[in-house]
């Protein structure tokens, strides 16, 4: 792989540019720069067909799940073990070497963890494909706080869901704050995005799933009763901060499930309550 050292001083270039992106095309750190602007990157990263794996640890599994870098940017210091990784992965792309201050300067803020990787997109699965071996599936409509979709899928690695499925209004889960909160195991747990909503939740059912939509409701199931019934396959829906599922999701639904509280409060923050339910519904 090559190794190229960079000047302390970075290269002068325009900013990556979401209108014109072939306005940085000849600038090597050009996926880097900009990583601050969350409606940019939102933009510029599906329409590059990249996202970001930020820490030595994180590019590791992504590697170990067969993504391929485009490029790496690291600190000398990190150098050493992002090196291993790749070779052990037999990839062969760049990588670039800067001080702190540059990549700092560069990505617009402090890379704590010293080594950031543009790594090409996986092809996602159709819903079909996600779902013929799982039991436990998370659905997410409308959870735009990247850290709480990380969360989320560290929660679903952990506890054993078995896929997770993002509708249209969800964050993106390979957007570098959710990569980085789920400690990588975005690339762990198998997921795709519903292009089709909520008709997809009626093809979960139609495949097999009973499925349980999270919601504060006068009719709601509590979840330890819900547990209580067994079924075989659960797909557990889970709503937007603050405002919960959508009248239109809930529709879609075949129960509606809630957590009992105590204390006079009424609900968790969605990423917590999403381990509470995921916990509850494990596939014994």
């Amino acid at each position: 792989m090559p190794v190229i050292r960079l000047a302390d001083a970075p290269a002068d270039a325009a900013p990556a540019d979401a209108a014109h992106p072939e306005a940085s095309a000849a600038d090597p750190l050009a996926d880097y720069r900009g990583l601050t602007d969350v409606a940019l990157r939102r933009v510029l990263e599906p329409e590059r067909g990249l996202y970001m794996a930020e820490g030595a640890k994180v590019i590791s599994r992504a590697l170990a799940a067969g993504h391929e870098p485009r490029s790496v940017l690291v600190t000398e210091r990190w150098l050493p073990g992002v090196e291993e990784a790749l070779a052990a992965a037999g990839v062969d792309a760049p990588v670039y070497v800067g001080s702190e201050a540059l990549l700092e300067s560069v990505t617009g803020f402090q890379v704590h963890r010293g080594a950031l990787a543009a790594m090409h997109r996986p092809v996602l699965p159709s819903l079909e494909e996600l779902a013929r071996e799982a039991r436990r599936i998370v659905v997410l409509e409308g959870i735009v706080d990247h850290t709480n979709v990380g969360a989320i899928f560290r929660s679903a690695a952990g506890i054993g869901a078995d896929a997770v499925v993002v509708a249209p209004t969800c964050a993106d889960p390979l957007y570098r704050r959710s990569v980085k909160v789920s400690m990588g195991t975005v690339f762990q747990v198998p997921w795709t995005r519903a292009t089709q909503w909520p008709d997809a939740l009626d093809t979960l059912r139609g495949l097999g799933f009973a499925v349980a939509g999270l919601a504060l409701r006068d009719d709601a199931v509590p979840l330890d009763q819900y547990a209580a019934r067994g079924h075989e396959r659960v797909a557990l829906v889970m709503g937007a901060e603050g405002d919960g599922l959508t009248r239109a999701a809930l529709a879609h639904v075949d129960d509606a499930v809630v957590i009992p509280m105590h204390g006079g409060v009424d609900s968790l923050n969605v990423a917590a309550a999403s381990a509470v339910a995921m916990w509850a519904l494990r596939a014994r």
